[in-house]
């Protein structure tokens, strides 16, 4: 199994960027489907963004589509989540998971997650 720590969190303004990475450790890392998730205070846990094992394949949530970009380093052991042009909607808990299932994306091991606060 695949244990995650993320990092990178923190409070901007509108408009600003974010690089949140998720170190994993473990060595089925580099044949793992990974993806990012989010939970907003008072909200449901959701998906945001999610990458194939080899990285040549990605795709995100209407919501930040064009905005965050994911990718992995499987020499590192590291995903990353960009995040440009942030929003007040944005904020939320930001938590890595190793994918179950890529399509639908089903975490079943996650990080403690990094928190993302975004001011108007």
């Amino acid at each position: 199994q695949v244990q995650l720590v993320e990092s990178g969190g923190g409070l901007v303004q509108a408009g600003a960027s974010l690089r949140l990475s998720c170190a994993a450790s473990g060595r089925t890392f580099s044949t793992t489907n990974m993806g990012w998730f989010r939970q907003a205070p008072g909200k449901e846990r959701e998906f945001v963004a999610a990458i194939n094992w080899t990285g040549g394949n990605t795709f995100y949530a209407d919501s930040v589509k064009g905005r965050f970009t994911i990718s992995r380093d499987n020499v590192k052991n590291t995903v990353y989540l960009q995040m440009n042009s942030l929003k007040p909607e944005d904020t939320a808990v930001y938590y890595c998971a190793a994918l179950n299932t890529y399509r639908p994306p089903i975490g079943n091991s996650w990080g403690q997650g990094t928190q993302v606060t975004v001011s108007s």
